[in-house]
């Protein structure tokens, strides 16, 4: 499955070098509040995912939902359109297309892992295309604050665990309350060397009252 990420991204950006084409790819929207690196917190705009359930473990999840939910922007939906791989900062694609976007989400979802795209922001629930697999939903994640802790490294879950547990250090020491599971988010396509790679683990936070809290709002 990882040999055929690869050669499907490769391909892909292949073509759009050729082509002349290459530009940025949207991210997920944010504003930073508090910067300590290797630690962040942000807050996050609304935005809508495509989501599928797999049941996998940490390190599989990501590999065995990607091919489902790649077919789903690629054109397996309702009505059935071709991806633009990327789009400029502004303009809007034709209804129908889903443009790439990063980050890739992994997040546990009962006895499995819920992996999910962002889908780009000029889409609304009611205009994005329908998936044509009744196993991808659509969903809006509303507007949140974000504890993140960035590192670049091989896609392990000691490397993970790692470095949830620093930041979940982070977050207590900052006086910051958890209200939700970690998100694992990846950027980078699998042939992005690991040294190069950016990694992100997300968890969302309530923020005590100022006068409470080293953080202010």
């Amino acid at each position: 499955m990882i040999r055929r990420q690869f050669i499907i991204l490769a391909v892909l950006l292949m073509e759009l070098l050729a082509a002349g084409k290459v530009m940025a790819i949207e991210e997920a929207k944010y504003t930073v509040r508090l910067a300590e690196k290797p630690f962040e917190l942000r807050d996050y705009a609304p935005h809508i995912v495509a989501e599928t359930v797999v049941s996998s473990d940490f390190e599989g999840a990501g590999s065995q939902a990607f091919n489902r939910l790649f077919q789903y922007i690629a054109g397996n939906n309702r009505p059935r359109q071709k991806i633009a791989m990327t789009s400029p900062v502004g303009q809007s694609a034709p209804a129908g297309n889903i443009d790439m976007t990063t980050p890739v989400g992994q997040e546990p979802r009962g006895e499995g892992w819920a992996v999910s795209f962002m889908m780009p922001s000029h889409f609304t629930l009611e205009t994005l295309p329908e998936p044509e697999s009744p196993e991808i939903t659509l969903r809006q994640v509303p507007a949140r604050t974000v504890a993140a802790v960035r590192y670049s490294g091989f896609w392990s879950q000691s490397a993970y665990d790692r470095n949830e547990a620093a930041l979940r250090e982070w977050i207590e020491a900052r006086g910051l309350q958890a209200v939700g599971p970690a998100t694992w988010a990846k950027y980078n396509p699998p042939f992005m060397p690991w040294f190069l790679r950016r990694n992100e683990i997300l968890v969302p936070v309530r923020v005590p009252a100022s006068g409470n809290s080293p953080v202010s709002r």
